[in-house]
């Protein structure tokens, strides 16, 4: 009962921007869910994304907090969201791959000309994007940065980076379709 009203404490808190409050919290539930998420994705540098990933998504709902009846419920469902996302993207991303490997070995010479046609028209997407989206399209998706890591590189929020990242792979796609290349968008997200 103590950590209940602790928890919804922090919350009010957090609410008001009190980063502190934030950093108890994060320290508070941190190893508590530590091995759940272990347990869950079977890889410590997913488990610790997903961790970072859920505070986050709860520092950026900071304006919500107050209205949560149950906080730590309310943290666990979000740590679980993340979780089953992170594994059916995997799920997905293991399916494409062997499709993309099915076909590579059907006909490994149209699909090399038609990847590196698609390489080059991505090329050309990325080249027009303004510089700062540029930028932080080329740290996460060619220095595979994080989006935390590339917000601290450029002194900006996660939040800025992830809106940057999401409008830049848009405007890749629209590029690559206006070239006459069509791709689910998970196959851009993964690979581009």
């Amino acid at each position: 009962m103590q950590e209940f009203n602790q928890d919804k404490e922090l919350f009010h808190l957090i609410a008001a921007g009190d980063e502190a409050a934030f950093r108890r919290l994060f320290h508070l539930h941190v190893p508590k869910l530590l091995p759940t998420v272990q347990h869950l994705t079977k890889n410590a540098s997913v488990t610790e994304d997903i961790l970072q990933e859920a505070f986050l998504k709860l520092w950026l709902s900071r304006d919500k907090l107050p209205g949560i009846e149950h906080p730590y419920s309310w943290l666990l469902k979000i740590v679980y969201y993340q979780c089953f996302s992170y594994l059916r993207h995997q799920a997905v991303h293991h399916k494409a791959m062997g499709i993309i490997a099915e076909r590579r070995s059907e006909n490994i010479m149209e699909d090399d000309m038609a990847f590196n046609m698609l390489m080059r028209t991505v090329g050309e997407a990325v080249q027009q994007l303004p510089p700062q989206a540029k930028r932080i399209y080329q740290l996460s998706r060619e220095n595979g940065l994080k989006i935390p890591e590339i917000a601290q590189e450029l002194h900006i929020s996660p939040n800025t980076v992830k809106n940057s990242l999401v409008r830049s792979l848009q405007s890749i796609r629209q590029y690559i379709e206006r070239a006459g290349h069509f791709l689910p968008l998970f196959i851009l997200w993964y690979f581009f």
